[in-house]
């Protein structure tokens, strides 16, 4: 693993569509792969029933079958895993369309926001270490940072930038990041920001606030971010093809190019240099990893991530009402949302919903599980269509056994084509 430069992160959720192609990529349709001793947790776990999960299985491959017919993502790599298995693992698509290069099961994708989780759970183990507090203040241990009112310059903790409540309004300084400002720049600007609450009162949701938790922890143990995400989470979980930065992810066997259609025809391009800041958004990982991941945080790795760690990662801190206008989905599943530790924490359909979701240009991420069932998703895509963002929901809503609805959209026709993306356009706002 290779360090990058520390760049700037587009996080926006905004999705936008691509047009159909007469002529779409093969898909692979893998086996299963074979799963490490795990340990089952949790004294309030339930059950799916088998005959709906099954119905579930057959339904989502139905649904990516539509999917890479209509051609509506340039490549793909999906995962469910259920009571700590890997019940249903598929890619699809191209890597680098002008080479032909396929997704394959440990071809790497950019997580964007998804890294954000690994970040907590960093933290969290040096708490359990004793060499970090939640409630340990920023300004005692980073001696530049400052925010633009005194008090709370004084009063923001770990816990605040990373339940993203420190008080700042949303992605502040995103767009200076997206034009190639440095992060080191912008973390001591944030005094400059104005104020939308005391920090721990309101939510706002940020990338360069948050990735101070990268310099607490240097600063705490003399030690680099990447390198302890390394060692205490990547190595552990077997997350053998994981990496941060843009050296990581071109140094991969297998790395997927980011995407826009041309006419019919899907045209890679190089990954943008300014949207890698390690704590907020620098990892890349495979499917595979993923997988791993997933299982890892819903309790079947105990020896990484004890369930007392989890339950303090996944418990609720701030609320986010906003967050449930921001999709179809949203608004008619989530009767609740809150933001934890790197994690979104949603009421879908009476249900907790574990989620978070990602993107970079060219790239898009989401993460779900629900932790009474030990039952979640994953999804990668390396272009900027919506469609791929359906499925997910798609999927959970059939494991509940609720109505199917066509989140996806794909029994509708797509909107124009984007023109090709230019890599110093402006940073669009998170969701």
């Amino acid at each position: 693993m290779r360090l990058s430069a520390f760049c700037a992160v587009l996080t926006c959720f905004v999705f936008s569509s691509t047009a159909l192609a007469a002529q779409p990529p093969k898909t692979h349709s893998n086996p299963v792969p074979p799963e490490p001793t795990v340990v089952h947790t949790g004294t309030d776990q339930s059950t799916l029933p088998a005959a709906r999960v099954d119905v579930a299985l057959k339904s989502y491959d139905r649904w990516i079958d539509q999917l890479a017919a209509e051609d509506r993502t340039s490549g793909l790599a999906t995962a469910v895993v259920i009571n700590d298995k890997v019940r249903y693992e598929r890619t699809l698509g191209y890597a680098d369309a002008n080479t032909g290069a396929r997704v394959e099961p440990n071809t790497v994708f950019r997580l964007a926001s998804l890294s954000k989780a690994f970040a907590t759970a960093l933290t969290g183990m040096l708490v359990r270490q004793g060499l970090v507090n939640w409630d340990t203040r920023l300004a005692s241990v980073l001696p530049f940072f400052k925010l633009r009112d005194a008090n709370a310059s004084q009063e923001a903790t770990v816990r605040d930038i990373l339940s993203q409540s420190i008080g700042l309004p949303h992605n502040a300084y995103d767009n200076l990041l997206s034009s190639g400002v440095s992060y080191q720049e912008l973390e001591r600007k944030l005094a400059t920001v104005p104020m939308t609450c005391d920090p721990g009162s309101c939510y706002g949701y940020q990338n360069i606030a948050f990735s101070l938790i990268g310099d607490v922890i240097h600063a705490k143990t003399g030690q680099f971010f990447i390198q302890l995400v390394d060692r205490y989470l990547f190595l552990p979980l077997g997350m053998t093809t994981a990496s941060y930065g843009r050296d990581g992810l071109e140094g991969s066997h297998s790395w997927a190019r980011p995407h826009y259609k041309r006419g019919k025809q899907w045209t890679a391009y190089e990954p943008n240099e300014n949207f890698y800041v390690p704590p907020a958004a620098g990892v890349n990982a495979s499917i595979r990893d993923m997988e791993q991941w997933l299982i890892a945080q819903m309790g079947g790795r105990p020896m990484v991530l004890p369930d007392a760690l989890l339950d303090v990662l996944h418990a609720p801190v701030i609320e986010t009402p906003t967050e449930r206008m921001f999709s179809n989905w949203r608004r008619a599943r989530v009767k609740k949302a809150s933001y934890a530790l790197g994690w979104r924490v949603y009421d879908y359909g009476g249900e907790t919903l574990i989620f978070h979701a990602g993107a970079v240009q060219g790239y898009r991420s989401m993460i779900g599980f629900f932790p009474k069932y030990h039952a979640g998703v994953v999804v990668l895509w390396n272009c900027e269509s919506n469609t791929p963002a359906g499925l997910m929901p798609e999927m959970l809503d059939a494991l509940l056994g609720l109505p199917h609805q066509d989140w996806a959209e794909l029994d509708r026709a797509e909107h124009p084509v984007r023109a090709k993306p230019r890599h110093t356009r402006r940073a669009k706002r998170k969701h």
